[in-house]
């Protein structure tokens, strides 16, 4: 089976000429460096979301998840729940993001009284307030090293307006269609990004992954208050723990605890409860 390529979470391997396998691996990254130990779970966690929404968004757009069965390599223990059988498409060279609330890089900008992504954020805000409305902006999809974020224009310029325009109208609805659901489910997505594809025929298709805790940013909607930090359903326990522990100002990538890494995984488990009502299978 040719492996096409191994990324900080996912090896993707070409199983014919119009079809990959997806195989999301317990891999956990901080800081863009991929820690010797797993988080064991993890990955049937990330591709059990993914479905979750895929089969909830697929009147919105087409995704690439294929419903045919898994080649015979993949029927394993070891890749149950963590293979998914895509169309291989011809993937746009951006990471395209909504968000809803002002946090992160985003706060940092407008606290200081700086552009973000070329755009001015107007207003009277809080830490992690929801804004007046969405704000959508583009980013380089970077294998090494930090996304980088490009202008509108250079987005038209690469892709054509047509296909941009759409991408973007797209991007909303999927943010603004999960969001309702997510709140109902006591969880709200503050942001998230998304990558598309074309498929053979030149038709949009969703790729990657969408709303999981790698890839969107959940809070505790009991726990929210504006203008605090929010509890949040992703790595950020790990990032803070590598922070608050350095080493003669060193992180220490390869000395995280198992509790830490546990706690991890559980926070991940309770993201999927509350989005799906159910665990991933063995848990």
């Amino acid at each position: 089976m040719k492996k096409l390529l191994s990324g900080k979470v996912r090896d993707v391997y070409e199983v014919s000429p119009d079809r990959l396998v997806i195989v999301t691996t317990d891999r956990i990254s901080a800081f863009d460096v991929i820690l010797d130990k797993p988080v064991l779970g993890k990955g049937k966690i990330l591709n059990a979301v993914s479905m979750f929404w895929f089969d909830f968004t697929k009147d919105i757009v087409p995704n690439h998840v294929m419903p045919d069965t898994l080649p015979e390599y993949f029927q394993k223990d070891e890749f149950e729940g963590r293979a998914v059988l895509v169309k291989k498409l011809k993937i746009l060279p951006f990471e395209f993001v909504v968000r809803g609330y002002i946090f992160g890089n985003m706060w940092e900008a407008y606290s200081g009284n700086r552009e973000f992504c070329g755009q001015k954020i107007n207003g009277d805000y809080k830490l992690a307030q929801k804004l007046a409305a969405p704000l959508f902006t583009v980013s380089t999809k970077a294998h090494v090293g930090h996304d980088e974020y490009v202008s509108w224009q250079k987005v038209v310029d690469t892709i054509g307006g047509e296909l941009a325009d759409g991408i973007k109208n797209i991007s909303l609805k999927l943010y603004e269609h999960c969001y309702d659901y997510a709140y109902q489910k006591g969880l709200v997505i503050a942001d998230t990004k998304f990558e598309f594809g074309l498929d053979e025929n030149g038709n949009l298709v969703l790729a990657d992954e969408i709303f999981t805790p790698d890839s969107a940013r959940f809070w505790d909607l009991r726990e929210y208050e504006v203008g605090k930090s929010p509890k949040s359903y992703d790595k950020q326990f790990l990032r803070d723990w590598l922070l608050n522990n350095k080493v003669d100002g060193e992180m220490r990538f390869d000395d995280v605890p198992d509790d830490v890494l546990k706690k991890t995984a559980d926070m991940y488990r309770e993201c999927l409860e509350k989005i799906t009502g159910q665990g991933t299978k063995g848990d």
